[in-house]
C-alpha cells in the first residue's frame, strides 16, 4: 500500500502538473470575487470563508477524471482489480494520494488567499482547519465518481455532475463551523463534528463504492 501511495503521488506530480493546476484555478476563483463584490472590505471579509470553500471544492474536482486515467492507459487498472489485496483498500490509498497532491496544497494556500480576501486571523485558522478536515471527504467521494466514469472516453463532466451534489453537505458543515468560530451566537462544535463524521463515513463508503464500480466495469 505504501508503494502504491508513493507511485500514485509520483504519477500525479509528473503526468498532470500535480497541485499546480488546482492552485491556479483556486487563485482564479479567489481573484474574481473581489471584482464582482466591489471595494466593500467588510462584505468581502464576511463572504471570504464561503468563497474559499467554494474555490477549494471546485479546484478539488478538476483532476478527478485523471484519477484512473493513467492506470487505464497502461493496463495497471486491470491488475489492481484482479490483485489479491482488498480492492476497497487500494481505492482508499489512491484517494489519499489524490488528496495529498491536490487537496492538501489548497489547505496550505488558504492563509495566503485569506489575506487577499481581508479575512481575519481567526477566520483564516477556522477556514484552513475545516478545509483540512473536509477536503478528504471530497477526494473519497470523487474516487467513487471517477470509478463510475472510468471506461468513458470523456467522463470529466459526468464525474463533476455526479460528485458535486454529494459534496454539498461537506460545504454546508464546513461553512457552518467557520461561522461558529467567528460568531458567538452560532454553534461551532456540532457542525465540526458533523464534518468529521462525513469525512470518516466517506472514507469507508467512497472506496467501497469505487471498488464495486470498478469490478462491475471490469465484468
Amino acid at each position: 500500500m505504501l508503494a502504491l501511495l508513493s507511485r500514485d503521488i509520483r504519477l500525479s506530480l509528473h503526468s498532470n502538473g500535480g497541485s499546480l493546476t488546482g492552485l491556479l484555478f483556486f487563485l482564479a476563483v479567489i481573484s474574481v470575487f473581489p471584482f464582482a463584490i466591489g471595494p466593500d472590505n467588510a462584505l468581502l471579509s464576511t463572504l471570504a470563508p464561503a468563497i474559499l470553500w467554494i474555490g477549494a471544492l471546485l479546484a478539488s474536482l478538476l483532476d478527478l477524471d485523471r484519477l484512473f486515467a493513467q492506470d487505464r492507459e497502461d493496463g495497471s487498472l486491470d491488475i489492481l482489480v484482479m490483485q489479491t489485496h482488498p480492492l476497497a483498500l487500494t481505492m482508499f490509498v489512491k484517494a489519499l494520494a489524490h488528496w495529498l497532491v491536490t487537496g492538501l496544497p489548497l489547505v496550505l494556500a488558504t492563509p495566503v488567499f485569506g489575506i487577499m480576501l481581508n479575512l481575519s486571523f481567526q477566520g483564516i485558522l477556522a477556514t484552513a482547519g475545516t478545509l483540512l478536515v473536509g477536503t478528504p471527504a471530497i477526494a473519497f467521494i470523487g474516487t467513487a465518481g471517477a470509478a463510475v466514469a472510468v471506461r468513458l472516453p470523456r467522463g470529466g463532466m459526468l464525474i463533476s455532475v455526479l460528485v458535486l451534489p454529494l459534496v454539498i453537505p461537506v460545504l454546508i458543515f464546513g461553512i457552518s463551523a467557520i461561522r461558529g468560530a467567528l460568531e458567538e451566537t452560532a454553534p461551532f462544535t456540532a457542525p465540526l463534528l458533523f464534518l468529521c463524521a462525513v469525512t470518516l463515513f466517506t472514507s469507508v463508503l467512497g472506496p467501497l463504492a469505487a471498488a464495486i464500480m470498478l469490478r462491475h466495469s471490469a465484468d
